[in-house]
Order: structure tokens, then C-alpha cells, then sequence
């Protein structure tokens, strides 16, 4: 892992710990993000359309096996899936900014379900520019809830309510290879959520991008 990112991620952490230190374990966790962020963004820069899709790994066993244009996919609707419908109780940025249509994409779930050759099929089809305005809702969105939170919530867990709001969304597949994701998310507090698809999350996919990038530019 970078150690930079690694050095925020884990000093996040220790600062959501506690009361006193929380504010500053939020603004730690925005910095991270915004150095994530400013990342995916070079891709969009730098890269062709055509890389944007291109799976130079695709036999590997990490999250490099992926492509860029599905990661990023990925990334958001997971988060905005977590925040909006787990964490808030509204409506994902997904839907209020119809996005699917937006985005020309074929799919509403977090991309989980997708292997391989499927993963290249379903990426070939979203249109990027839409893409990134969809992350950079979500990033938006995502934070304004969490500059609110109050600290007294972070060891909420969710509900039962809204775990069966999430299952009738039909936002994750009900294939072997998503499906576990509701059980993962609703065993964890908002705590665990923030340590999870809102930073570390990020850093692995990011990672994977870059070592996509890397493949790609030689």
C-alpha cells in the first residue's frame, strides 16, 4: 500500500476513536480521499477510452484482474449504496441523478456479479464523462453526511429495516459473488463502514488502477 495513504488511513482510524479526536478523524479521512481522488482523476487525463477498458491482468488473482472503467463503477455504487440507503435512509445519487441513463450503463448493482469477459462487455458500454460526474456526486454526498455525523453514531449499527430496504433495491446481485455484501456491510457499525468502503476501499481499487496504468503506458 502507498505509504502515504497508509500513514492517513491508519491515523484516521486511531482519531475515530475518540470523542475529542473525531473532527480531525473526519478531516483526515477527506484528505485521503481527495488524494485518491485527485488519482482516479489523471486517469481520466491521461488515459484513452480504449485503456479505460483494457484488462492486461486478467488472470490475476487481485483486484488488478479488473479494469479501470469497472473499478471506478464499482468504487461509487458501493459507497453510494452504503451511505445514502444503509447509513442516511435516502435516495442514492444513482437514482436521483438518474445516472443509469446517464451513464448508458446495463446494470443498477455494484458490479460484483461481473467476471472477466463479462467485465470488459459491461464497461465498453458507460459513457466516462457521465462516470466521473457520478463519482464526484457521490464523494460530494458522502461527505456532507459525514461532516454531520455525530460522533455518538459511529457505533449504530443497521437495521433490520434497512437491510430489507436494501434487498428490495435490487442494488446488489443475488450471484454467490455479491450477494455476501449486505451480510458484510450490516455486521459492521457506521465505524466499520467509514474504515471500509469510504477509505480502504478506495486505496485497493486505486492501487489496482495504477498498476493497470502502469501496464498500459510502458
Amino acid at each position: 500500500m502507498n505509504k502515504d495513504w497508509s500513514e492517513l488511513n491508519k491515523k484516521m482510524q486511531l482519531e475515530l476513536k475518540k470523542r475529542e479526536n473525531y473532527k480531525s478523524g473526519i478531516n483526515t479521512l477527506f484528505e485521503l480521499r481527495n488524494q485518491l481522488m485527485k488519482e482516479m482523476y489523471s486517469f481520466k487525463a491521461k488515459l484513452s477510452r480504449e485503456e479505460f477498458d483494457a484488462m492486461p491482468f486478467i488472470n490475476a488473482k487481485g483486484y488488478q484482474c479488473k479494469n479501470i472503467a469497472y473499478s471506478l463503477w464499482h468504487i461509487f455504487r458501493i459507497e453510494d449504496i452504503v451511505v445514502h440507503t444503509l447509513i442516511n435512509d435516502d435516495e442514492q445519487v444513482f437514482f436521483a441523478g438518474k445516472y443509469k441513463e446517464r451513464i448508458n450503463s446495463p446494470i443498477i448493482t455494484t458490479g460484483n456479479e461481473l467476471v472477466k469477459g463479462q467485465i470488459e462487455i459491461f464497461s465498453k458500454q458507460l459513457d466516462i464523462d457521465a462516470l466521473y460526474a457520478y463519482i464526484s456526486d457521490v464523494k460530494e454526498s458522502t461527505e456532507k453526511i459525514l461532516n454531520v455525523l455525530p460522533f455518538d453514531m459511529l457505533k449504530s449499527r443497521i437495521t433490520h429495516e434497512r437491510e430489507e430496504k436494501l434487498n428490495a433495491l435490487n442494488v446488489v446481485s443475488d450471484d454467490e459473488n455479491a450477494s455476501w455484501l449486505i451480510g458484510y456491510w450490516c455486521e459492521k457499525d457506521i465505524r466499520g463502514l467509514i474504515q471500509m468502503p469510504f477509505s480502504r476501499h478506495w486505496i485497493m481499487h486505486t492501487e489496482a488502477c495504477m498498476r493497470i496504468r502502469d501496464k498500459l503506458v510502458k
